[in-house]
């Protein structure tokens, strides 16, 4: 930009500004390219905020007027759509300016996200939250993401997937930090309702699927909390009937806390980038031909990147790999508390189900850093084949775990799922890490950045339908089971224990008072809980993704000739 060039201002921001000098360490480059995903990276962990968005009123339980879930897994999908958008858009931007602008435009754009959020919980406005986590947030996340990345593969030519795996490996762990510290905030921050005593000593009634309590004020909403639920209020609580709107999940103040200490750090690691000199290489090092002929010696300018077929394969290849894990991701510990929360609940702790998204974020870093590393003696495209083909048999047993574990209620289940999930995360991350390897492989690094900022519309795509695909498939399933169980109990008991009749079943559902857990109480001796099984139909759909996914990559060969880019000659100056 002119700026640049005509010592303005912003100057000191700018690309041209921040070349590093002789003799400067290469290695001094990633720890801010880490600092930065590891801010922004803590997207992963969205989902420690299911729980509290979806009973902010209620605090200890649901309410009517509370968030369902499908409404709050959809801000992470808007996050990740605009990440894709942004990075897309900005392309030629972001090549320009580098990445100590970039860096500090992603701060303010996260780490304000944060802060308009905290606004929208606050005063319980569910589009403030999406404008400003999903949209500015996610734009944040899009900028944050590509800059970090390209600089790196320019200062490693020689390990590049490695150079990838360690700025992405940061986002993947993200939430291996992020998960507890969110945890620990919402328990700060957190205040138990008003609790008015056991519910069969407190007279309630049913109006419009909602509860009420009377008193000298007039009708009082409530909520019933079971001895779980009342077990994760601050300081323990009773299980029984509490005041809707009377506490507070904590999550408004954890965000605002968040949002502040994410744009100081994001800052400080913008203002330690610096890029290599047009001609620098390691001292010592010769690029060698690629004895499989996918390591390009040629560039391919941006905007040509696009009309190739292996552009679009790629595409394909990241929507598909990505989408198979998304959607899961964004409601893991919601996932593992359903399946096995049941069958298994002296394991299945709440504690156990967030160590359980601590673990994945654990696999998710490790991964991005272990596959990516992995590809630079293996080569991109046999490691995309292991995530597919291995990713189909591990997708398909699924289902097998879940549905014997809720059968049997054997730990081996557990753990055949827990191992199962974990090598998923660690090739979803891997895939996000190995990708910008394969792009400059395959279209070299003059535009590696900008080209790479396109690749992640496949990531946003995937972010509408991997939680599309999870959440329709299991409210479908969850309606399908309630009706299900709901034909089986004895109506007399049905109606005494929802204060209506079983013909109000819809209503009843629809705001949550009558529930798959609520209704196992009161159905005959040995009915099987279907929770557990919620989701195998979506595992089935996932794993046809990478089947597909397998073949794209299968296909992929290297850029014909035509495509690649030739600097343009320079005219000679007539003379006068």
């Amino acid at each position: 930009m002119s700026n640049a060039n005509s010592g303005g201002a912003l100057s000191f921001l700018m690309k041209e500004n921040i070349v590093a000098k002789p003799g400067f360490n290469r290695w001094l480059v990633p720890p801010a390219s880490i600092a930065i995903h590891l801010c922004i990276g803590s997207v992963y962990a969205w989902s420690v905020f299911n729980p509290p968005l979806t009973r902010e009123l209620g605090v200890v339980a649901s309410a009517a007027n509370d968030w369902s879930l499908s409404s709050v897994v959809w801000i992470f999908s808007v996050a990740i759509v605009f990440l894709g958008l942004a990075a897309a858009f900005a392309g030629k931007w972001l090549e320009k300016v580098g990445p100590r602008m970039v860096g500090l435009v992603a701060a303010f754009l996260w780490g304000g996200g944060f802060i308009i959020g905290s606004f929208g919980i606050a005063s319980h406005q569910l589009w403030l939250i999406y404008l400003g986590y999903g949209v500015l947030g996610g734009c944040g996340l899009g900028l944050g993401y590509v800059s970090p990345v390209s600089t790196l593969i320019r200062w490693f030519p020689d390990r590049r997937g490695m150079a990838t795996g360690m700025a992405i490996m940061g986002f993947g762990g993200g939430a291996m930090i992020a998960a507890p510290v969110k945890g620990w905030l919402l328990s700060v921050f957190s205040k138990a309702p008003e609790y008015l005593g056991a519910s069969d000593t407190v007279a309630t009634v049913t109006e419009a699927g909602r509860l009420f309590v009377e008193s000298a004020a007039g009708k009082v909403e409530v909520v019933i909390a079971s001895a779980a639920q009342a077990a994760s209020l601050p300081g323990g609580g009773e299980a029984g009937v509490y005041v809707v709107g009377t506490g507070n999940t904590g999550a408004a103040s954890t965000f605002m806390t968040l949002g502040i200490v994410y744009f100081i750090v994001m800052v400080i690691a913008a203002f330690s980038f610096r890029v290599p000199a047009a001609d620098w290489k390691p001292e010592g090092w010769e690029p060698k031909p690629a004895a499989s002929g996918m390591i390009t010696k040629n560039n391919v300018h941006i905007d040509q990147a696009l009309k190739t077929p292996q552009f679009w394969q790629m595409w394909v290849m990241l929507c598909f790999n990505v989408t198979a894990g998304i959607g899961v991701i964004g409601v893991a510990k919601t996932m593992m508390s359903e399946i096995y929360g049941t069958t298994m609940p002296l394991i299945v702790t709440a504690s156990f189900a967030s160590t359980y998204v601590l673990m994945i974020s654990v696999f998710n870093m490790g991964g991005r850093f272990f596959w990516a590393s992995t590809s630079d003696y293996i080569g991109r495209k046999n490691t995309y084949h292991c995530f597919f083909v291995l990713g189909t048999l591990l997708y398909l047993s699924i289902p097998y775990f879940a549905t014997a574990g809720a059968a049997g209620g054997s730990t081996i289940y557990l753990i055949g799922f827990y191992v199962a999930t974990m090598i998923i995360f660690s090739m979803y991350g891997g895939g996000f890490a190995t990708i910008p390897a394969y792009l400059a492989d395959m279209f070299g690094t003059m535009h590696v950045g900008g080209i790479h900022g396109r690749l992640l519309t496949a990531w946003s795509t995937a972010g509408v339908l991997g939680p599309l695909a999870i959440t329709s498939l299991r409210e479908m399933s969850v309606n399908r089971a309630i009706r299900d169980l709901a034909s089986k109990v004895d109506a007399s008991a049905f109606a005494e224990k929802f204060g209506a009749p079983i013909a109000q079943l819809d209503q009843l559902a629809a705001a949550k008072t009558v529930t798959i857990s609520r209704l196992m109480e009161i159905a005959p001796q040995g009915t099987i809980d279907p929770t557990p099984s919620l989701y195998n139909t979506t595992m089935y759909c996932m794993a046809a993704l990478l089947v597909i996914g397998f073949f794209a990559n299968l296909f992929i060969r290297p850029v014909k000739a035509h495509h690649n880019y030739v600097e343009p000659k320079a005219v000679a100056e007539p003379a006068e």
